[in-house]
């Protein structure tokens, strides 16, 4: 079995964490899960936490391999590997054989899915609803993150805590209208009709 990445190079046997059975590269160091022994271990994997789709912030001291952004075919059937990404501070893709189900992980991505509790389920990585949460919580990291930048920390801390004590509250949207007459009343020029 060939190095999906390297093309010539051939797999060697290895193991990842928990006794999971894998073929990996010496050259670029990634990693071939196949499905057959992905599976098993799973079954080992039930009632261990599993994690949410992680927060777009989220900063886990990793380094992109050159290798993540280079389509590669299968090493078991030569199909082309679907790809899913996983939006972190430093996203990469995660890819798999959608005809035999084995996984491709580039160096350092099996450790990051460690991290962040998504090993255990790396297929709910390339569902639509995933890819979907996935896109919406970075989408709130973005407008969290520009609201900081234009308010200033601290009346960003306090917006974020009156826009969840609104959500929470059944009159919730009364308290939001009143907000927004008043912010925008004030930035109306002397002269401007009311």
């Amino acid at each position: 079995m060939q190095c999906p990445k390297c093309k010539k190079v051939m797999l060697l046997d290895g193991v990842l964490s928990e006794n999971l059975a894998v073929k990996y590269c010496q050259e670029c160091k990634g990693t071939w899960i196949p499905a057959k022994e992905y599976e098993a271990w799973q079954t080992d994997q039930i009632g261990k936490p599993q994690s949410e789709v992680p927060s777009g912030t989220l900063n886990v001291d990793f380094v992109l391999s050159p290798f993540d952004t280079k389509a590669a075919l299968c090493p078991e059937c030569q199909r082309y590997l679907s790809r899913a990404k996983v939006n972190l501070k430093t996203p990469f893709y995660v890819e798999r054989c959608m005809q035999c189900r084995g996984i491709w992980c580039d160096y350092g991505e099996w450790e990051v899915l460690e991290q962040l509790g998504l090993h255990t389920t790396i297929e709910q990585l390339f569902s639509n609803e995933w890819q979907s949460r996935s896109r919406e919580r970075q989408f709130f990291d973005q407008e969290r993150q520009a609201t900081i930048d234009k308010l200033g920390s601290e009346l960003a801390a306090s917006v974020f805590e009156l826009a969840d004590a609104l959500a929470q509250h059944p009159n919730g949207d009364f308290g939001v209208a009143y907000l927004m007459r008043r912010v925008t009343a004030n930035r109306q020029p002397p002269n401007a009709k009311t």
